[in-house]
């Protein structure tokens, strides 16, 4: 049967025949309908986040070390970067819509059962559970927007729907964390509100969309090109050295900035400096080279660490306070702006199969996440104080940064060849 996109009141939108492998964009951007996917995609911004704040209040109700707090962090990356080939996979032959609202009912449950669960298990549990449905919204989403939007317009909607996780990071986890004062439970709460709005706007207004089924040898095809896997590995580096610090930030940060309101503040200023790096390097790599931003990003995070944790452990109180906050503000700054370029760089790479490696990345973002926060609960349990994760983080990104040399010098050899 010929592939065709169709509004949900069953009037076809492009009808005409395709390809089995091609799926005809839809003429004109349905911004109506794509605004209830960056919604969806604000709901798992905020759960993605707003744990790292609340680890002690976690940790207390639960019964539980702070580390072991922080494994809720971790458990929900590993769990995505697991999943998302397999679920996608699974999915692929689905009509879109139906997928997308699926995955995000199973987010939502599993943030039910975080919210209200008795016991660290059930928890850990309810994690799984939101990390399964939470992994496949996202590779469904961009695998949905890139096949619905016109060629010419598909990074405006690429941009616009995940814009939503950017927003989640410096206004979505604020509020969550203004609520996690009274109970750590009340965010996840709102994060299933959130979500229950977003399916409820999905249902009633985005078009449905058939794509041609995949296999999982398609999704895992690139794979066979070695310089496609270092590069991944560089992008789970860089989540890797951000996440060993960023999942326990409310330890390292601490005893200069007393946690509660102060903490607020400062996760909404991470925030928006994330954004910010995000904003000046899509702009940078249209200018330079997606190589040249990110070298310069990976440098920059290196010395950031290594300064930061020197600095965590001469400097007078008084010092660390100002010099921790330059830390972090810049640490959010270079892992927010590290993902244009390397989507760019990586999508170079395999320009016959950008949407599948872009699923790749995904999961390499996952993997890095979930090493960092079990990288850092295990050097925390290891007696290693919270400031002292800034040097582990200094260790990860210059095997990273060397990791990326190789690569780069890899992109230079097949540039000369051809």
């Amino acid at each position: 049967m010929p592939s065709s996109v169709r509004e949900e009141s069953g009037h076809p939108v492009n009808t005409s025949p395709a390809p089995p492998s091609t799926v005809r964009p839809a003429p004109v951007l349905p911004y109506r309908a794509l605004i209830w996917l960056a919604v969806g995609t604000f709901s798992t911004g905020i759960d993605g986040y707003v744990l790292a704040g609340l680890l002690p209040s976690i940790a207390t109700d639960l019964q539980v070390t702070e580390a072991l707090a922080g494994q809720l962090v971790s458990v929900f990356a590993l769990t995505s970067a697991l999943a998302a080939p397999l679920l996608g996979t699974v999915t692929s032959g689905w009509e879109r819509r139906r997928t997308i609202t699926l995955a995000l009912a199973v987010f939502i449950v599993g943030n039910l059962l975080v919210a209200v669960a008795p016991t660290y298990a059930v928890a850990l549990g309810g994690r799984v559970v939101a990390a399964l449905g939470g992994s496949l919204l996202t590779a469904a989403i961009t695998g949905y927007v890139i096949h619905l939007a016109p060629p010419e317009h598909r990074g405006k909607a690429l941009s616009f729907v995940l814009g939503g996780w950017m927003t989640a990071t410096a206004l979505g986890v604020p509020v969550g964390l203004v609520l996690g004062q009274s109970s750590w439970r009340f965010p996840l709460i709102m994060v299933a509100v959130t979500g229950t709005v977003a399916l409820a706007g999905i249902l009633l207004k985005l078009p449905r969309l058939h794509l041609p089924a995949g296999s999982l040898a398609d999704r895992l095809r690139p794979l066979r090109q070695p310089r496609l896997v270092a590069g991944l590995l560089v992008t789970t580096g860089i989540l890797c050295a951000s996440y060993t610090c960023f999942t326990y930030a409310v330890l390292i940060l601490g005893p200069t900035h007393q946690a509660g309101w102060m903490m607020i503040v400062i996760m909404f200023g991470y925030g928006v400096a994330s954004m910010l790096g995000n904003a000046v390097t899509g702009r940078l790599a249209d200018r330079f080279t997606p190589l040249r931003v990110l070298t310069v990003l990976l440098v920059g995070l290196f010395v950031d660490a290594t300064v930061g944790a020197i600095a965590f452990s001469v400097a007078a109180p008084g010092v660390i306070a100002v010099l921790g906050l330059v830390w972090f503000f810049a640490a959010g700054i270079g892992n927010g702006g590290a993902a244009v370029p390397q989507q760019a760089r990586l999508a170079a790479m395999a320009p016959t199969s950008v949407a599948i490696v872009m699923a790749l990345n995904g999961s390499a973002i996952s993997l890095g996440s979930a090493l960092g926060g079990g990288l850092g609960g295990l050097a925390l349990t290891a007696g290693v104080p919270p400031p002292g994760l800034l040097y582990v983080a200094a260790a990860v990104l210059a095997v990273t940064l060397a990791l990326h040399g190789l690569v780069a010098r890899s992109d230079q050899a097949v540039a000369q060849r051809n």
